[in-house]
């Protein structure tokens, strides 16, 4: 929905407010609402919900970016709401029974929907509100006469609560006391399945529901519970869910959790052209989402893994929707990405925009933008200059993990800028008598001797090479200390991956 077209929401979701705190009780409709503290508590990121959260968990977590939690029941009651304080004047009365028009579930829904479209598109502070909403919506769920689900909507909502973040016993309460069958069985049964962690057992009948239902209230809902579900069988099949779900919500958080899980898909499947437009999408649409630092990771490891199939124009064309700060920060990652990857050329390129976005090499961000593109600089011929570059960053400019990176790229340099011992350029004469060189006659056998003679055997090249290890100190401490520092290397490495 439209923004303005829940404006008017906000003074029911306020209304609503005073009548949580306990002053007004659902049986007393005429009895005129109280003053509440606001809400109290820093205002945090909103926790993911079942529907709109990693989505479906299998007996045994998939692996990295397909990481799907299994849906935790959100909690049952509001928190934090403060104590009722006197009136100082009596209040109009807030109408509080089944056939008032403010607050029968759907309309209460519509509030919530709002609040959670308002925190994606940017809002921050709406996620306190969301919580409330939610506890106040329980709360009025259980205490709602049967007969208000006579009405499809209420039925709807008790559904998208549920899929919405709800909790999970609200939906097992109202299904228990449904005798009149307003809500449809199969729909409810996959709900519980998939709210309990066992979405696998439903998957084939979740895909029906979500092409049946698609045109109704609950159909993006159920399409993007679907694509939860069949993400860890059938990744195609999921995305044609998100694009049902996206398309059918459009400016909702069914779409912006739609278009981060399309965008994790193709990075697991190597689809990058469709990664690159879903990636456009949710740039334009969903910048300022509390969850669009997942989507920069995502969007880091599909240029990264895939960045040769990637034009340095569709990553320019993608972040120019983005403000400068943004468009930095992002840089910054595929830099630092691809140079620990071994990508230099897209570390560089992304080391150059942030540069130049970063206006100067006198600030963090500046240093921070020339020290990935040293790291980059490292496998190449430049590396003297490379090393040099990354040496004279100070300390306070990198971050700890940035500090042993920087160790362990100067390690490289340094083995690889090393002048040959000399000692060791003499391993090819070591058996041979001074002054003189085997002739190539002689090393295939052949020597001055008679025809008869038996040449001396040649020894075996490797046991030539132990030889030379066993006699040559300079060898032996030569190989011992290139491994000791190689081990060190990778140590480091290995603690920067982790």
């Amino acid at each position: 929905m439209k923004r303005r077209q829940h404006r008017h929401l906000l003074p029911l979701a306020f209304s609503l407010a005073l009548t949580a705190t306990g002053v007004v009780r659902a049986e007393e409709a005429a009895t005129p609402a109280a003053h509440a503290e606001a809400p109290a508590g820093h205002a945090q990121a909103p926790a993911e919900t079942p529907a709109v959260g990693h989505g479906e968990t299998p007996a045994e977590p998939p692996a990295a970016h397909a990481e799907t939690p299994a849906p935790t029941e959100a909690q049952t009651s509001s928190t934090g709401h403060g104590d009722a304080a006197a009136p100082a004047e009596a209040l109009p009365v807030v109408p509080t029974t089944d056939d008032s028009g403010d607050t029968v579930p759907y309309k209460m829904l519509r509030s919530l929907q709002f609040v959670q479209d308002s925190v994606v598109l940017g809002d921050h502070s709406a996620s306190e509100m969301q919580r409330f909403m939610l506890g106040t919506i329980d709360k009025r769920l259980r205490a709602v006469d049967p007969t208000v689900f006579d009405d499809d909507r209420n039925v709807d909502a008790a559904l998208i609560y549920a899929m919405s973040g709800g909790n999970p016993q609200t939906l097992e309460y109202l299904v228990a006391r449904d005798v009149n069958g307003y809500f449809d069985n199969r729909v409810t049964d996959i709900l519980r399945k998939y709210l309990s962690g066992k979405g696998l057992l439903v998957g084939k009948t979740l895909v029906d529901m979500a092409q049946e239902y698609k045109d109704k209230k609950i159909g993006p809902y159920l399409a993007l519970v679907g694509g939860n579900v069949t993400i860890a069988k059938s990744p195609e099949e999921a995305l044609k869910l998100y694009d049902l779900a996206r398309l059918n919500a459009p400016g909702t958080i069914i779409e912006e959790a739609a278009l981060r899980r399309s965008v994790a898909i193709c990075v697991d499947k190597g689809m990058v052209d469709q990664g690159l437009q879903y990636s456009q999408r949710y740039v334009r649409r969903f910048l300022h989402s509390p969850y669009a630092s997942q989507f920069a990771d995502l969007f880091v490891k599909l240029l990264v893994d895939h960045d040769h199939d990637v034009k340095p124009d569709d990553v320019i064309g993608i972040l120019s929707f983005m403000d400068d700060a943004r468009q930095r920060e992002i840089y910054l990652r595929i830099a630092r990405a691809a140079a620990i990857a071994g990508k230099g050329e897209l570390a560089r390129m992304a080391a150059g925009h942030a540069q130049t976005l970063s206006g100067d090499n006198n600030n963090a961000f500046g240093a921070l933008a020339d020290f990935y593109g040293g790291m980059a600089a490292i496998p190449t011929d430049k590396i003297d200059t490379a090393a040099r570059d990354i040496s004279t960053i100070a300390d306070k400019a990198l971050s700890p993990r940035d500090q042993i990176l920087r160790a362990a790229a100067r390690s490289v340099a340094e083995q690889v800028l090393r002048q040959p011992d000399a000692a060791s350029l003499t391993q090819g004469s070591a058996n041979t008598p001074d002054g003189q060189e085997a002739s190539s006659e002689q090393a295939a056998g052949g020597g001055s001797a008679g025809e008869g003679a038996v040449p001396d055997a040649v020894p075996a090249a490797g046991s030539q090479s132990a030889d030379l290890q066993n006699t040559d100190p300079a060898f032996s401490s030569f190989v011992t200390s290139s491994r000791s520092q190689l081990d060190e290397i990778d140590g480091l490495l290995n603690k920067e991956s982790n």
